[in-house]
């Protein structure tokens, strides 16, 4: 079946939730209208204190482009991302996006040192999202975007949003400055248990200061996508053994950009290591592969296609087919086309849990 015709008759059968779009300022000052004007003054003059030593330098090769995709520049020069009609025709439209989970990561206050400025900047950031994004397009929904680093200013932010259904969930980089299973987070799960809310969890610059690999900064980009995958396996061990799900039992997570395959055998590891030193950790009392059954929540983009289909099926087997989110990653290069995604026979019912039926449980659309 040619691109055209696989594309109307998918969205004859289905529309889709994409759980993975980023919206993009179009500059610096963007987000300058909804600050207060001291902090559009320090803006202006001291600009960003950021976490790593690397900012504002693009240090991989397919970061020249800034990651986007090539034929998703505005015709004014402004960024991919930032321009909401050419999102429209490109992704919206052609794609049957019933609903788009945005995902605001540039400039919202995860990776600012100055915390008075990273509150400021987080609050802006969600007004910004709802103000340009949300409100003038209905089939968008906005993550509240907090600084994890400073739990209290985080639990306010999301107190004040929670009761918006315009926000859907709570957005934290994994890279924190502590594993994120820490109980310094926990007020963070905490307000989102209350709120209902899931938490998104999605790579983010170096937001606590550290390498994106326990051994450095990468050579190569290749190395630093992958990077995704590996420090989210010690992000989700850290949530389990630490006993957040065991003391929030109504949380959900949802593991954003990082693929899934690798999901079951971290899982039969846990279970192991708990199995012969359960008694270092008395809080679990199930062992972890049920806890990530229950709460976790994954991402499909960047999917995972092995030689052999079967092998996918597999996996998605051992997780549930209930716990898969669609996600595109729109603007970005590696962008999930929904036409070609999944190289496996999915029959109706699988489709549209993981293309909708899941997202809009998880996010209670």
């Amino acid at each position: 079946m040619n691109a055209p015709v696989l594309q109307k008759s998918l969205q004859q059968r289905l529309s889709i939730v994409d759980c993975d779009i980023h919206p993009v300022q179009k500059s610096p000052a963007a987000l300058r209208p909804y600050l207060p004007a001291r902090w559009q003054e320090h803006a202006k003059t001291f600009g960003g204190h950021m976490r790593q030593g690397l900012n504002a330098q693009l240090t991989h090769p397919r970061m020249q482009a800034g990651g986007q995709r090539a034929d998703a520049y505005p015709a004014d020069g402004t960024p991919p991302g930032s321009d909401l009609p050419l999102m429209r025709k490109q992704h919206l439209d052609p794609n049957g996006v019933e609903v788009g989970m945005l995902v605001a990561l540039a400039r919202g206050g995860m990776e600012e040192q100055n915390q008075d400025f990273a509150a400021a900047l987080s609050h802006a950031a969600n007004d910004w999202q709802l103000e340009e994004w949300v409100k003038p397009e209905p089939r968008l929904r906005a993550g509240i975007v907090v600084p994890q680093e400073d739990p209290a200013t985080a639990v306010a932010e999301i107190e004040a949003r929670a009761g918006n259904s315009a926000f859907r969930q709570i957005i934290v980089s994994p890279r924190t400055a502590e594993p994120l299973g820490r109980r310094r987070y926990w007020p963070i799960f905490e307000a989102a248990q209350a709120a209902g809310l899931p938490v998104g969890l999605h790579p983010a610059g170096a937001s606590g200061g550290y390498p994106s690999t326990g051994s450095g900064w990468p050579t190569y980009y290749m190395q630093e996508h992958y990077s995704f995958e590996t420090g989210m396996q010690g992000v989700l061990a850290s949530l389990v053994f630490e006993g957040v799900f065991e003391r929030f039992p109504q949380l959900r997570v949802c593991l954003i950009e990082c693929g899934f395959t690798w999901v079951p055998a971290l899982a039969w590891r846990m279970d192991k290591q708990w199995q012969r030193f359960r008694a270092e950790v008395p809080h679990l009392r199930r062992p972890p592969s049920e806890y990530v059954r229950e709460h976790v929540w994954f991402a499909t983009q960047p999917i995972e296609e092995p030689e052999n289909p079967a092998h996918l099926t597999d996996i998605i087997n051992w997780l549930g087919w209930d716990r898969l989110v669609f996600s595109t990653d729109y603007p970005h290069w590696d962008f999930d086309d929904p036409r070609y995604t999944f190289k496996i026979n999915l029959n109706e019912a699988q489709r549209a849990q993981i293309f909708r039926d899941n997202a809009k449980a998880l996010y209670r659309l």
